[in-house]
């Protein structure tokens, strides 16, 4: 696959500092969240949006029923998004590298990100995509999907407890052919 770039579409790298791997123009944008309800605890370090939650940063827009994060003592942020009943919590964000790129996945639970071992996780029903314009050119698809953003690595499940059961179903991976630009001229 080519370089994964799940990592944009995790919720507080781009809501707090951010990676390169995203479009970098939106590391400088304001995050704007909005919902049905927000709930915060100072003294807890909670902060819970609830319904129709929409999450919106330059050019990622995050969609869930539900989102909580949280912050330790030690300052590192963790977030949860919570797909609504029969539905998923969604994303989409432009990537650099060219002038129509995007990366947009999907999870039918929830994604969850640990700032502290910048791991995300993708559970139940989880879809990645990579684009060039309207064409798919990487997507992978299982229960679970995990990124380690430390060391780009990512394994893909087919139970949504992070580990692959014989009989519970299969991943898939569909990754097109990269052709070099002067061979196609």
């Amino acid at each position: 696959m080519n370089r994964p770039y799940l990592l944009v579409l995790l919720i507080l790298p781009l809501l707090f500092g951010g990676h390169a791997l995203a479009e970098k123009a939106d590391a400088d944008l304001p995050t704007n969240v909005e919902a049905n309800q927000m709930a915060y605890d100072d003294v807890k370090q909670i902060n819970i949006f609830t319904g129709n939650v929409v999450l919106t940063r330059g050019t990622l827009v995050m969609r869930a029923e539900k989102m909580v994060v949280s912050q330790d003592p030690a300052g590192y942020q963790y977030g949860t998004m919570y797909a609504a009943p029969g539905g998923f919590t969604t994303f989409r964000q432009k990537r650099d590298g060219g002038p129509d790129l995007w990366i947009e996945g999907r999870a039918a639970d929830r994604i969850e990100y640990d700032s502290k071992t910048e791991i995300a996780k993708f559970y139940s029903k989880a879809r990645v995509r990579l684009l060039d314009g309207q064409k798919v050119t990487d997507e992978v698809e299982g229960e679970f999907i995990s990124y380690d953003s430390k060391t780009e690595f990512y394994s893909v499940n087919n139970t949504a407890t992070g580990q692959s059961k014989p009989g519970a179903g299969r991943i898939r991976a569909i990754i097109q052919p990269r052709t070099n630009e002067k061979q196609e001229k």
